[in-house]
């Protein structure tokens, strides 16, 4: 169920108990120096109807940009959601409330909008970042640790994740809860019945479009908006879990240099506060530092597609002596010892050393593996759950085997994950404890319980800190190919690759996953191309901390000699549909850990067509994106 409070303290421009915190300090100055705004709180009431598909996907409501700016579209959805809170009890009134985006197209219109209907549902304070920008995670990051802590109920994010922005684009929505995390299936179900039944929407059309350019104070009657420093929170929080002066030392040696591309979305301002300014690193190492609307759009090199890969990643890979391929290539200049990108919103990270492609998977499992030299684990006793995602190749689970760790596997889905990071707190106070913890998806998605959302930042630190730890202790500098192959040598090796056939026919598709389902459990024994089936089955999830359980979470083929196929129909596209293949080999320690992964795994490929007919089913013979 979604978390709520029973009361709350009246709300203003800066939490009310006093401690030596300069954001604090800075919104008192704020609140000190607010700026009333002329104009009136009267709440309207529009008239509505309900809208066909405004059923949230696991990251949000994405849709085209130009469908959200139609009508009511947009507010329609913003006021189901508040039904949706007051109907579950969540101190909707009198309240704190986040409201920021990712910066893409038709963001700034859509916060302000937002602001207005908040207002009229009895909302008494809204908190947004500078320009209207914040991160995913430093939403979840503000919502858990500004202030006092957790003093909002929740929070609206304008974002659409990875998917290009712009008129022609797409935009998104998703609300978040009071612990910071996605809203869970009990509560999008519940926002979904209010928008196939509302006829009305309460708006304060009378409050002035609020200035989100710099940091300020600004009071509308009983009513306040705070613009705030949108990385500070953020910062601070990441300046907890790791040793900036540790990885200060590793950003000063003359053999070491990196590269972090934001691709033209929300993570630049973080990228250069934190990288360049506050770890010493080389001015211009972060590129494509300056959020835009379009992330870049047709004319850039990813064609405003900011999604951290091997195909989207132009500058980036190149940069790193790579090609979408994952193969060396010469550049004809110096290649950086370190690489990162992050996509739209930031939640994502990719993570190369000179020319050298880490998997999230494998990210993952070696963070997992090194999180011995991480002080937000040290400081907490070590470890005390890890989970991946059911797609996610199965690296993690050796080492959580070997460590002794508790390990889960979820749906795809980070809200999958908030119930293990809320376990043994007042949410789930009876049962066992499974935090700290860390997790991931293969879908470029890393993160652990210091937020409830996945973290782009937080994984590339939490590399950066491994890295400086083994150079400290070797008296070297150590590598992130060094990293991977000492792992390697000790787990083995999780070959993997992941096939997206993007805008194909939808029923066709559901056809097709219905076709493998209904064979559930058949094809035990049976030799596909020279393989053995292990299993064959329709993933299902049952909740260790709720009991809750979650169907049809995609087709699995486990093969005796560990080899997975995996299928899923992807819910967070915008037009038609899009099928995900996922295909992983394992290969012992002793056996050729070298090998290309995408050579490895062509195998499976054409096993994985025979199992689905899926060049029938979809008209595609190639996928239009391997990573």
């Amino acid at each position: 169920s979604s978390p709520t409070r029973s009361s709350r303290p009246a709300p203003t421009c800066v939490a009310a108990r006093a401690r030596a915190d300069p954001r604090v300090l800075s919104a008192r100055r704020a609140m000190a120096e607010a700026t009333a705004l002329s104009g009136s709180l009267d709440v309207s009431t529009l008239k509505t109807a309900p809208i066909d598909g405004q059923k949230p996907g696991t990251s949000g409501l994405r849709k085209k940009t130009k469908v959200f700016m139609e009508g009511y579209y947009l507010h329609n959805f913003v006021q189901s959601v508040f039904n949706a809170l007051l109907a579950e009890g969540v101190p909707v009134e009198g309240g704190t409330l986040v409201v920021s985006g990712d910066g893409r197209f038709w963001n700034p219109e859509a916060i302000q909008i937002i602001i207005k209907i908040a207002f009229a549902n009895g909302v008494k304070r809204v908190w947004c970042g500078t320009n209207g920008l914040l991160s995913t995670p430093a939403v979840s990051a503000v919502i858990r640790t500004r202030g006092k802590g957790f003093e909002p109920f929740g929070g609206f994010i304008c974002s659409a994740s990875h998917n290009p922005g712009g008129l022609t684009e797409d935009f998104g929505i998703k609300y978040n809860c009071e612990n910071g995390g996605p809203a869970p299936e009990k509560m999008t179900d519940k926002m979904v019945e209010f928008t196939a039944s509302l006829t009305e929407i309460k708006m304060c059309e009378g409050v002035p479009d609020v200035d989100l350019s710099k940091a300020a104070c600004y009071s509308i009657g009983d009513r306040v908006v705070e613009v705030f420093d949108s990385v500070e929170d953020h910062l601070s929080l990441l300046q907890q879990c790791f040793d900036f002066e540790q990885i200060k030392q590793l950003m000063a040696r003359d053999d070491f240099s990196f590269v972090y591309d934001s691709m033209s979305g929300v993570q630049g301002p973080y990228a250069t506060k934190i990288l360049e300014e506050v770890l010493g690193g080389k001015p211009g190492s972060c590129i494509n530092a300056d959020p835009r609307p379009d992330f870049g759009g047709p004319s850039s090199a990813w064609h405003g597609h900011a999604d951290p890969n091997l195909t989207y990643a132009v500058e980036l890979v190149k940069a790193m002596g790579l090609n979408a391929k994952g193969e060396k290539i010469d550049t004809g200049k110096p290649v950086p010892v370190f690489g990162a990108g992050a996509d739209g919103d930031a939640d994502r990270n990719m993570i190369l050393g000179s020319q050298f492609f880490v998997s999230p998977s494998d990210s993952l499992a070696m963070i997992v593996a090194n999180a011995d030299v991480i002080p937000q684990f040290k400081k907490a006793g070590g470890l005390k759950g890890c989970a991946r995602s059911m797609p996610t190749s199965g690296a993690l689970d050796r080492v959580a085997e070997k460590k002794g760790l508790p390990f889960f596997e979820v749906p795809t889905g980070w809200k999958f994950f908030g119930n293990l990071m809320d376990s043994g707190t007042k949410y789930f106070p009876d049962g066992k404890t499974y935090t700290p913890f860390i997790c991931g998806e293969e879908s470029f998605g890393t993160g652990s319980d210091h937020v409830r959302e996945k973290d782009g930042m937080w994984a590339v630190l939490a590399w950066l800190q491994i890295l400086a730890a083994k150079t400290l202790a070797k008296g070297r500098l150590v590598t992130v190919e060094e990293v991977a192959i000492e792992h390697w040598k000790e787990y083995g090796r999780n070959y993997y690759a992941r096939y997206d056939y993007e805008g194909v026919d939808k029923p066709k598709s559901e056809e097709m996953m219905k076709a493998m389902a209904d064979k559930s459990g058949q094809l035990v024994g049976q030799q596909v191309q020279g393989m053995e089936i292990k299993t064959n089955d329709v993933f299902e999830y049952l909740d260790p901390v709720d009991g809750s359980i979650s169907k049809n979470q995609g087709i699995r083929f486990v093969f005796t000699d560990g080899s997975r196929i995996i299928f899923r129909l992807s819910g967070t596209g915008v037009a038609g549909a899009t099928v995900r293949l996922y295909l992983e080999k394992y290969m012992p320690a002793d056996g050729d850990l070298g090998l290309h992964a995408f050579d490895v795994v062509k195998p499976l490929a054409a096993i994985a067509m025979e199992l689905s007919g899926l060049p029938t089913a979809t008209g595609r013979d190639t996928p239009t994106v391997i990573t």
